[in-house]
């Protein structure tokens, strides 16, 4: 077992954030930070420091050091963490960069046999190593880059003046039906976790005008697709008097905002990925929009069995996304797989006056939003057709008997995005501890 942690000498609190830098160059700095990787040269070592703001390659040359301090520069094993003073200087071939010629070293905490080395690990291997797999240099950039899609996110509604609304986690009804749903005892009461924070959200609209909620949600799917989690966090903004052509606005700016803040302030985590930006530069507003009834035209027309009443799978989203350079939105879907809560087209009614946006590249829908029956009695029928209990939705019904007002709004994947923006492969990198069908650890 490790000891007791000594006094450091050179203190940690003198330390410059690597992304602070430049602030430094010409002069002398402390970092502190971990080994992420090492080479020697001879009488020269090379130390790649990381500190979670960034990467400085810190060089040690026997000469310039005490004999101590190149013994301790020796034995730094990989993600060691250490405290080390020197000269900055400009080198435009170092990672940020910057470069530190090292004048001293300490090592505050040894890492002995650290598991996950440069070699290639399996997939479950790292996930269940995932509170150590985050400091790799990738998992690093995604969940920088989906810190910023949140903080994009939280921005994006603000200067818009809607007012953040938290919805409870343990609720006593399901939004999205009761197939996918956690139960758990609630003092001798089921309860159920959220699978979404609307409905919850519909009430404030009456209060605030425009509201959102940001927060986890859970879905007891047992699926073990790509673009599935049974823990995942939502974006969910709720309008009032706002109608469908309202919403596919809101919903086209909310995703070119936020895919702008990403190429603007997380350009070397992408690069650090080898994300090809080229297709994320053309998210940019007018997105296509296209009917269901056009969308199973066009997948008629490719040979794909699909007909009116189908729900659109993987297969079927991607196939249309490859027709686009930027989000489709998917608008109309048939009454009869759409949640209870959708309004009715006027002038189709077999049709829901709703949305899904499809991301391209095959990351598949990332934003399903809808205008909302606003009518009591025709919230009640669907309530009742859908064999929900009228009691469990008493307080929803309400909102439809006090001024009732036409409202629409929409929930966004926050994973399904990231992963989208980042172009890695499954939804678990996108998030820091993954919850699948088969994994509660850590």
């Amino acid at each position: 077992m490790p000891g007791p942690m000594k006094k450091p000498r050179i203190s940690p609190d003198e330390s410059t954030p690597i992304s602070r830098l430049a602030a430094r160059a010409g002069g002398e700095a402390v970092l502190a930070g971990w080994l992420y990787n090492r080479r020697s040269s001879g009488k020269i070592q090379f130390l790649i420091v990381r500190d979670g703001t960034g990467y400085c390659q810190c060089v040690v040359a026997k000469a310039d050091v005490p004999e101590a301090v190149w013994e301790e520069a020796g034995r730094v094993a990989q993600e060691t963490s250490i405290v080390v003073r020197g000269r900055v200087r400009e080198d435009a071939r170092a990672p940020g960069g910057y470069e530190m010629t090292v004048t001293d070293l300490e090592i505050l905490g040894d890492s002995p046999d650290y598991p996950i080395t440069p070699k290639e690990h399996g997939i479950d291997f790292l996930l269940s190593q995932r509170h150590l797999w985050m400091r790799s240099s990738r998992q690093h950039a995604v969940l920088r880059v989906r810190s910023e899609v949140s903080q994009a996110i939280r921005d994006f509604f603000y200067a818009r003046d809607f007012t953040l609304i938290d919805s409870p986690i343990l609720t006593p009804a399901a939004c999205e039906g009761t197939s996918t749903l956690f139960e758990t005892d609630y003092f001798g009461e089921k309860a159920y976790l959220s699978q979404s924070g609307q409905l919850y959200l519909e009430p404030a609209a009456a209060a605030f005008g425009k509201v959102y909620c940001f927060g986890p949600t859970f879905r007891a799917e047992k699926s073990k697709t790509r673009r599935h989690l049974t823990e995942f966090w939502m974006i969910e903004p709720e309008v009032a008097f706002l109608e469908l052509p309202g919403l596919e606005t809101l919903a086209e700016d909310f995703v070119v905002a936020i895919v702008s803040r990403a190429l603007d302030r997380c350009a070397e985590d992408l690069k650090r990925l080898e994300r090809d930006t080229t297709n994320l530069q053309k998210v940019q507003g007018p997105f296509p929009r296209i009917t269901y009834r056009q969308a199973i035209e066009k997948l008629a027309g490719k040979g794909m069995p699909v007909k009116f009443g189908d729900d659109l799978g993987a297969d079927e989203e991607t196939e249309i996304s490859k027709e686009f350079d930027r989000p489709v939105m998917i608008t109309r879907y048939p009454a009869s797989i759409k949640s209870f809560y959708m309004q009715p087209d006027p002038d189709d009614p077999e049709v829901v006056l709703g949305l899904d946006m499809i991301a391209p590249e095959g990351y598949g829908e990332i934003i399903g939003g809808s205008q909302r029956i606003h009518d009591h009695d025709l919230l009640l029928q669907r309530i009742k057709d859908n064999d929900l209990p009228i009691e469990a939705y008493q307080w929803y019904l309400d909102v439809r008997k006090y001024g009732s007002f036409p409202h629409s709004g929409f929930g966004m994947g926050l994973e399904r995005t990231v992963a989208w923006i980042c172009g890695i492969h499954h939804l678990r990198e996108a998030i820091p501890y993954p919850r699948t069908l088969n994994r509660i650890y850590p």
